[in-house]
């Protein structure tokens, strides 16, 4: 089984990461972790040579990543929320995967082979509860990937004392139990 989590938190002990770390340590087979604050993946910059030619003109590491992404049996999307949406630094990598939409819209010649994979997505905020926008773009940016969302944790509140460390709620870690086993399911 392989797994791909696109990690998007800039903060390597923040609570996104800290769910990360315990969904990773459940999973069998191979998993890797893209972290958009780190991975070297320019923005997308409209130029629509992905509308008529395959490929993207931009060479960095995007291109090993939709190789993983090709390859993956799950996809995980895992974000802190700032101002009620992803990252800002995981939205500009999601730029990018405009060369798998018009490659399947406009030339009708998708990039990922189709096969089975489950989207997962994994959301944190400080407490202000409000999710919902981040959800619909997680949602859809799974979609694109060809990995619709199965299953969601959502945790709120690491802004306050006694609340910053997620996997402390044995609630999280009942629901990682459970997204763990959908993601291995046969």
């Amino acid at each position: 089984m392989n797994t791909l989590i696109i990690h998007g938190s800039p903060r390597k002990n923040g609570g996104t990461s800290a769910l990360v770390r315990a969904l990773s340590g459940m999973l069998p087979g191979e998993v890797r972790i893209v972290e958009t604050y780190r991975a070297k993946v320019a923005p997308c910059m409209d130029c629509r040579h992905c509308w008529e030619n395959r490929g993207c003109v931009i060479e960095d590491e995007m291109q090993e990543i939709i190789a993983w992404m090709n390859e993956a049996d799950n996809i995980v999307l895992a974000s802190p929320i700032y101002f009620a949406e992803l990252s800002g630094s995981l939205l500009n990598w999601a730029s990018r995967l405009q060369y798998l939409f018009a490659s399947a819209r406009f030339r009708k010649d998708p990039v990922l082979r189709k096969k089975l994979r489950r989207g997962v997505l994994l959301l944190v905020d400080g407490g202000q509860g409000e999710y919902e926008t981040a959800e619909a773009m997680g949602r859809r940016l799974l979609r694109v990937m060809g990995a619709p969302c199965g299953e969601m944790l959502y945790y709120s509140g690491t802004d306050f004392p006694g609340r910053e460390d997620p996997l402390q709620d044995p609630a999280v870690m009942a629901r990682l139990g459970e997204i763990a086993a959908y993601m291995t399911a046969e």
